[in-house]
């Protein structure tokens, strides 16, 4: 198929390439021109124009770090909904607040256009290896029709509900992965001060009722598991910022529905104060550094 490509950074990048590496034509525009040459590199063919992205494309994907930019994109004054050719199908596979991605599904749904909001799970771990869970909200038929694009990015497609239900499942599973690696970073380091091996710990806890996701596959501690951020300074992986910007959604989208969410609202207040110290560029994992003892002992 044909495609056009908007926003070629960390994850949309290899998420494009994949595309491209499967047979589809893929041609991507980002406002960034090093971005635009590094998905060169990768075999995804780019132009500086976002009308030359649009001429022909079966589908329009969009990968944005706001929902400033997903306005800006489709809505702004130079948006680009009405160069999207009729019958396309439009997936966004950005983390924004849920009702700015009603907005936008239903200005293109005023113009005859589907759209799905596409959030992923996975990283950019699982967006280079094509590993990644689409949380989709839209139609039945619209998911349908993106499955077989979707597929080639990821190993998990789930439908939420209608527009705007991905952003909301999104938000509440990165709320979750925030509370459970914050606790168990948190238990590794009392183990650890305690004399225990965090390695010996980990797998303790893995097999028995405290395993979870940040255990399993995201281990926290450096050195205890390979080819994860906290095994490579806390390099890579999901930015400290980019959590701290999903909790914010998850507060905001708890105080339209007046929900309870203590552990999320805790879990913002330590993620912004690990930013304020200097991590924001860091994994998240690194909120390790939170619990370390500073008394030598």
């Amino acid at each position: 198929m044909k495609i056009g490509f908007f926003g070629v950074g960390n994850m949309g990048g290899p998420m494009a390439a994949n595309l491209a590496a499967a047979g589809h034509k893929v041609t991507a525009f980002d406002l960034v021109p090093a971005l635009r040459v590094a998905a060169e590199e990768s075999g995804v063919h780019t132009t500086d124009t976002p009308a030359d992205a649009l001429a022909g494309a079966e589908v329009v994907i969009s990968m944005l770090p706001s929902a400033a930019a997903v306005i800006g994109l489709y809505l702004g004054d130079d948006g680009i909904l009405p160069g999207i050719e009729p019958n396309a199908l439009i997936i966004d596979c950005s983390t924004i607040d849920a009702a700015t991605s009603r907005r936008v599904a239903e200005a293109a749904a005023e113009t005859g256009l589907a759209m799905i909001d596409a959030p992923v799970s996975g990283g950019v771990g699982g967006a280079r290896a094509g590993t990644l869970t689409f949380i989709c909200g839209g139609s039945e038929e619209a998911v349908e029709r993106a499955r077989p694009i979707l597929d080639v990015m990821g190993k998990n497609v789930l439908r939420a509900g209608p527009p705007g239900a991905g952003q909301v499942a999104k938000i509440c599973n990165n709320m979750l992965l925030a509370v459970h690696m914050i606790g168990t970073a948190e238990a590794l380091q009392m183990g650890a001060d305690h004399g225990l091996d965090p390695k010996v710990l980990s797998e303790i806890m893995r097999v028995s009722s405290g395993g979870n996701w940040s255990l399993e596959v995201y281990n926290p501690w450096p050195g205890v598991m390979p080819n994860v951020p906290a095994s490579n300074n806390y390099d890579g992986g999901f930015g400290v910022n980019l959590m701290n910007k999903d909790l914010g959604l998850a507060l905001e989208a708890a105080l339209a529905t007046r929900s309870a969410t203590p552990m999320g609202a805790l879990a913002r207040s330590l993620y912004a104060s690990h930013a304020n110290q200097g991590y924001g560029n860091k994994d998240f994992s690194s909120i390790l550094a939170q619990f370390k003892r500073k008394d030598g002992a």
